[in-house]
């Protein structure tokens, strides 16, 4: 491996001179990459479209059960996540609090085949919410029939 002096000092990594670094921290993508848009803090989302019904994914990992509402409003599905967390240690000359909060909501416009009168079946495992839509009767996809020939 071979070292350069630089400001004579010998460096490990002769790529990075100041410039070099410099240029890379200043970088559009360095700033401006998903962590820092508000976006980031969205669970991805999965859809996917079955014969009876819709099955739809949030990666929520996390959370508890009980820290979800899901609503149907107007063909509106209202996905709300919502963690709160705090703990407290008393000594005899001081008090140490800490708390962390976590919440998302995600509002989807449902497709009008949605059967929006249902009970929701809605489950969460392994990080996985899980939402089973059931659509309108005339919106399931019909297998064709087999005609028996004689």
């Amino acid at each position: 491996m071979s070292l350069i002096k630089f400001n004579n000092r010998r460096r490990l990594f002769p790529s990075w001179t100041n410039e070099g670094l410099k240029n890379f921290l200043s970088s559009d993508d360095f700033f401006n990459n998903d962590f820092f848009e508000e976006d980031s803090l969205m669970p991805a989302m999965n859809v996917k479209e079955h014969d009876d019904d819709f099955e739809i994914e949030f990666a929520a990992p996390g959370f508890n059960k009980k820290d979800f509402e899901v609503t149907i409003d107007d063909n509106i599905l209202n996905v709300c996540g919502e963690k709160k967390h705090e703990t407290e240690e008393k000594e005899e000359d001081f008090t140490r609090k800490e708390f962390s909060y976590n919440s998302f909501k995600r509002s989807i416009t449902l497709p009008k085949s949605i059967n929006t009168d249902q009970e929701v079946k809605a489950t969460y495992k392994n990080g996985i919410l899980k939402l089973n839509l059931l659509k309108k009767e005339e919106a399931k996809i019909q297998q064709p029939k087999k005609v028996e020939v004689i």
